[in-house]
Protein backbone atom coordinates (compact mmCIF):
# COMPACT_ATOMS: atom_id res chain seq x y z
CA UNK A 1 0.00 0.00 0.00
CA UNK A 2 2.99 2.02 0.85
CA UNK A 3 4.41 1.41 -2.10
CA UNK A 4 1.13 1.66 -4.59
CA UNK A 5 0.91 6.06 -2.14
CA UNK A 6 4.81 6.66 -3.25
CA UNK A 7 3.90 5.81 -6.76
CA UNK A 8 1.14 7.94 -7.50
CA UNK A 9 2.71 10.62 -5.58
CA UNK A 10 5.65 10.32 -8.06
CA UNK A 11 2.90 9.99 -10.84
CA UNK A 12 1.51 13.88 -9.86
CA UNK A 13 4.39 15.28 -9.56
CA UNK A 14 6.08 14.13 -12.63
CA UNK A 15 2.75 15.56 -14.53
CA UNK A 16 2.85 18.52 -12.59
CA UNK A 17 6.29 19.30 -13.63
CA UNK A 18 5.86 18.43 -17.18
CA UNK A 19 2.57 20.63 -17.73
CA UNK A 20 5.29 23.56 -16.08
CA UNK A 21 7.93 22.72 -18.99
CA UNK A 22 4.91 22.42 -21.65
CA UNK A 23 4.50 25.75 -20.47
CA UNK A 24 8.14 27.03 -20.85
CA UNK A 25 8.35 25.73 -23.93
CA UNK A 26 5.49 27.88 -25.25
CA UNK A 27 6.80 31.15 -23.59
CA UNK A 28 10.21 30.67 -24.95
CA UNK A 29 8.87 30.31 -28.80
CA UNK A 30 6.74 33.49 -28.00
CA UNK A 31 10.12 35.45 -28.13
CA UNK A 32 10.98 34.82 -32.00
CA UNK A 33 7.08 33.41 -32.86
CA UNK A 34 3.82 35.85 -33.01
CA UNK A 35 0.60 33.53 -31.63
CA UNK A 36 -1.81 32.68 -33.76
CA UNK A 37 -4.44 31.63 -31.21
CA UNK A 38 -5.35 31.66 -27.70
CA UNK A 39 -6.97 30.15 -24.97
CA UNK A 40 -9.36 32.67 -25.12
CA UNK A 41 -9.97 32.81 -28.77
CA UNK A 42 -10.51 29.20 -28.98
CA UNK A 43 -13.42 29.50 -26.63
CA UNK A 44 -14.72 32.74 -28.66
CA UNK A 45 -14.88 30.86 -31.73
CA UNK A 46 -17.44 28.25 -30.15
CA UNK A 47 -19.81 31.09 -30.95
CA UNK A 48 -19.12 32.70 -34.56
CA UNK A 49 -15.31 33.98 -35.72
CA UNK A 50 -12.94 36.17 -34.14
CA UNK A 51 -11.77 39.38 -35.25
CA UNK A 52 -7.83 39.30 -34.59
CA UNK A 53 -5.07 40.78 -37.26
CA UNK A 54 -1.16 40.97 -35.18
CA UNK A 55 0.23 43.92 -35.51
CA UNK A 56 4.24 44.87 -34.73
CA UNK A 57 4.78 46.90 -31.81
CA UNK A 58 6.10 49.93 -34.01
CA UNK A 59 2.70 49.84 -35.59
CA UNK A 60 0.76 50.52 -32.64
CA UNK A 61 -0.10 54.23 -31.11
CA UNK A 62 1.93 55.10 -28.54
CA UNK A 63 -0.62 56.81 -27.25
CA UNK A 64 -2.36 53.46 -26.85
CA UNK A 65 0.47 51.72 -24.90
CA UNK A 66 0.62 54.88 -22.63
CA UNK A 67 -3.63 54.36 -21.77
CA UNK A 68 -3.39 50.75 -21.44
CA UNK A 69 -0.47 50.85 -18.43
CA UNK A 70 -2.29 53.83 -17.16
CA UNK A 71 -5.78 51.59 -16.91
CA UNK A 72 -4.62 48.21 -15.99
CA UNK A 73 -0.82 48.45 -14.66
CA UNK A 74 0.96 51.81 -13.76
CA UNK A 75 4.04 50.28 -12.35
CA UNK A 76 4.81 47.61 -15.29
CA UNK A 77 7.85 49.09 -16.23
CA UNK A 78 9.19 48.47 -12.78
CA UNK A 79 7.91 45.31 -11.16
CA UNK A 80 9.19 41.80 -12.23
CA UNK A 81 5.08 40.51 -13.29
CA UNK A 82 3.70 41.27 -9.91
CA UNK A 83 3.25 44.60 -8.47
CA UNK A 84 2.63 44.34 -4.85
CA UNK A 85 1.50 47.46 -4.52
CA UNK A 86 -1.55 47.11 -7.19
CA UNK A 87 -2.29 44.14 -5.22
CA UNK A 88 -2.08 45.56 -1.29
CA UNK A 89 -4.35 48.86 -2.93
CA UNK A 90 -6.92 46.04 -4.66
CA UNK A 91 -6.91 43.65 -1.43
CA UNK A 92 -8.20 46.67 0.46
CA UNK A 93 -10.78 48.42 -2.21
CA UNK A 94 -12.38 44.89 -1.70
CA UNK A 95 -12.15 44.58 1.70
CA UNK A 96 -14.25 48.02 1.73
CA UNK A 97 -17.03 47.30 -0.83
CA UNK A 98 -17.26 43.87 0.82
CA UNK A 99 -17.09 41.88 -2.33
CA UNK A 100 -14.63 41.59 -5.37
CA UNK A 101 -13.97 44.89 -7.17
CA UNK A 102 -10.41 45.16 -8.07
CA UNK A 103 -8.16 42.54 -8.99
CA UNK A 104 -4.59 43.58 -8.83
CA UNK A 105 -3.17 41.75 -11.95
CA UNK A 106 -0.47 43.11 -13.72
CA UNK A 107 -0.68 43.10 -17.56
CA UNK A 108 1.99 40.12 -17.58
CA UNK A 109 -0.73 38.08 -15.26
CA UNK A 110 -3.59 39.09 -17.49
CA UNK A 111 -1.18 38.10 -20.84
CA UNK A 112 -0.06 34.51 -19.30
CA UNK A 113 -4.11 33.92 -17.94
CA UNK A 114 -5.56 35.29 -21.96
CA UNK A 115 -2.97 33.06 -23.64
CA UNK A 116 -2.89 29.84 -21.62
CA UNK A 117 -5.86 29.73 -19.16
CA UNK A 118 -9.23 31.00 -18.18
CA UNK A 119 -11.42 33.61 -16.48
CA UNK A 120 -12.35 30.95 -13.03
CA UNK A 121 -11.12 32.79 -9.77
CA UNK A 122 -10.13 29.61 -8.33
CA UNK A 123 -6.63 29.68 -6.29
CA UNK A 124 -5.17 26.97 -8.88
CA UNK A 125 -5.90 28.80 -11.42
CA UNK A 126 -4.12 31.59 -10.00
CA UNK A 127 -1.46 30.21 -8.89
CA UNK A 128 -0.63 28.70 -12.45
CA UNK A 129 -0.78 32.13 -13.46
CA UNK A 130 1.41 33.42 -11.36
CA UNK A 131 4.15 30.34 -12.28
CA UNK A 132 3.61 31.40 -16.23
CA UNK A 133 3.92 35.25 -15.52
CA UNK A 134 7.00 34.06 -13.91
CA UNK A 135 8.20 32.86 -16.96
CA UNK A 136 6.88 35.73 -19.14
CA UNK A 137 9.03 37.96 -16.97
CA UNK A 138 12.76 35.84 -16.64
CA UNK A 139 12.23 35.04 -20.91
CA UNK A 140 10.62 38.15 -22.54
CA UNK A 141 11.19 41.80 -22.68
CA UNK A 142 8.92 43.70 -21.03
CA UNK A 143 8.59 45.30 -25.03
CA UNK A 144 7.52 42.11 -25.80
CA UNK A 145 5.41 41.49 -23.23
CA UNK A 146 3.56 44.46 -23.85
CA UNK A 147 3.60 43.71 -27.58
CA UNK A 148 1.82 40.33 -27.03
CA UNK A 149 -0.76 41.72 -24.61
CA UNK A 150 -1.94 44.67 -26.53
CA UNK A 151 -2.47 42.32 -29.81
CA UNK A 152 -4.18 39.29 -27.59
CA UNK A 153 -6.27 40.93 -24.88
CA UNK A 154 -10.07 40.66 -25.62
CA UNK A 155 -11.42 44.13 -26.59
CA UNK A 156 -15.10 42.91 -27.37
CA UNK A 157 -17.09 39.98 -28.08
CA UNK A 158 -14.79 37.99 -30.45
CA UNK A 159 -12.65 41.26 -30.96
CA UNK A 160 -9.31 40.56 -29.91
CA UNK A 161 -6.04 43.12 -30.25
CA UNK A 162 -5.91 46.13 -30.91
CA UNK A 163 -5.98 46.42 -34.87
CA UNK A 164 -8.97 44.61 -34.75
CA UNK A 165 -10.22 46.96 -32.03
CA UNK A 166 -9.63 50.01 -33.79
CA UNK A 167 -11.06 48.98 -36.76
CA UNK A 168 -14.42 47.49 -35.09
CA UNK A 169 -15.34 50.51 -32.73
CA UNK A 170 -13.45 54.02 -34.46
CA UNK A 171 -12.43 52.29 -38.25
CA UNK A 172 -9.36 53.16 -38.17
CA UNK A 173 -6.01 51.26 -37.75
CA UNK A 174 -3.51 50.46 -34.43
CA UNK A 175 -1.15 52.66 -35.50
CA UNK A 176 -3.61 55.54 -36.49
CA UNK A 177 -5.66 56.17 -33.05
CA UNK A 178 -5.90 59.52 -31.89
CA UNK A 179 -5.51 59.83 -28.05
CA UNK A 180 -9.22 59.67 -27.05
CA UNK A 181 -9.48 56.79 -29.04
CA UNK A 182 -6.90 55.23 -27.28
CA UNK A 183 -7.92 56.21 -23.99
CA UNK A 184 -11.63 54.81 -24.40
CA UNK A 185 -10.13 51.49 -25.77
CA UNK A 186 -8.03 51.33 -22.44
CA UNK A 187 -11.35 52.15 -20.36
CA UNK A 188 -13.22 49.18 -22.05
CA UNK A 189 -10.39 46.25 -20.99
CA UNK A 190 -11.81 45.36 -18.05
CA UNK A 191 -15.41 44.34 -19.14
CA UNK A 192 -14.91 44.38 -23.05
CA UNK A 193 -18.02 42.07 -23.97
CA UNK A 194 -20.10 44.79 -21.69
CA UNK A 195 -19.04 48.17 -23.56
CA UNK A 196 -19.34 46.44 -26.36
CA UNK A 197 -23.23 45.93 -25.97
CA UNK A 198 -23.71 48.63 -24.25
CA UNK A 199 -21.31 51.55 -26.09
CA UNK A 200 -20.50 54.56 -24.22
CA UNK A 201 -21.55 55.19 -20.82
CA UNK A 202 -21.14 58.12 -18.84
CA UNK A 203 -18.24 56.07 -16.63
CA UNK A 204 -16.14 55.74 -19.68
CA UNK A 205 -16.61 59.04 -20.78
CA UNK A 206 -15.33 60.81 -17.18
CA UNK A 207 -12.64 57.79 -17.13
CA UNK A 208 -11.74 58.75 -21.00
CA UNK A 209 -10.59 61.82 -19.85
CA UNK A 210 -8.40 61.55 -16.88
CA UNK A 211 -6.74 58.95 -19.07
CA UNK A 212 -6.24 61.20 -22.02
CA UNK A 213 -5.14 63.75 -19.45
CA UNK A 214 -2.14 61.30 -18.06
CA UNK A 215 -0.66 59.99 -21.33
CA UNK A 216 2.13 62.85 -21.58
CA UNK A 217 3.58 61.61 -18.22
CA UNK A 218 3.88 57.73 -19.21
CA UNK A 219 7.12 55.94 -20.25
CA UNK A 220 6.87 53.28 -22.40
CA UNK A 221 9.14 50.41 -23.45
CA UNK A 222 11.14 51.94 -26.74
CA UNK A 223 10.62 50.48 -30.17
CA UNK A 224 13.40 47.97 -30.86
CA UNK A 225 14.75 44.74 -30.31
CA UNK A 226 12.47 42.55 -28.39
Amino acid sequence: MKRLFLSLVGLVLLVAVGSQLWYLVQVVQLRDHNPQDTAFMERARQHGPVQYQWRDYEQIANDLKRAVLISEDAHFVEHMGFDWRGIRHAIERNEEAGRPVAGGSTITQQLAKNLFLNSDRSYVRKAQEAVIAAMLELTLSKRRILELYLNTAQWGNRVFGAEAAARHYFGTNAGGLSGTQAAQLAVMLPRPSYYDLRGTTDYVQQRTQWIEKQLSLVAIPPNGNR
